[in-house]
């Protein structure tokens, strides 16, 4: 399989999982909307919470870098600021998404 394919695999995959993720997701942002500072913290320390909130940030954050990559292959033609670009936007995928994590598991 080659490497276009295993992309075009992996967005189809990554969005499966994120449509059910996202549905939770909507459903519980609209649930605390209006709640106060401590039961949305309340609602984040709980150890579902937790986890789904990671998955959500991580495939999130996958299938964005994916999507906006093809965007980088579609219109950025010098393959110098193509792949600066590819490997700035990984970086930003990985970072964002581990200090948002690790800021959610910190909190008591």
């Amino acid at each position: 399989m080659n490497f276009v394919t295993k992309k075009w695999v992996f967005m189809k995959i990554s969005s499966a999982i994120l449509v059910p993720l996202m549905i939770w997701f909507i459903l519980n942002l609209v649930s605390i909307f209006d709640k106060d500072y401590i039961e949305i913290v309340n609602f984040f320390t709980t150890q579902p919470s937790k986890i789904l909130v990671s998955l959500t940030l991580v495939f999130a954050y996958f299938f964005s870098a994916l999507s906006i990559s093809e965007v980088f292959e579609d219109y950025i033609q010098d393959e110098k600021i193509k792949n600066a670009a590819n490997k700035m936007l990984n970086i930003f995928a990985i970072i964002v998404p581990i200090i948002t994590i690790t800021i959610i598991f910190n909190l008591s």
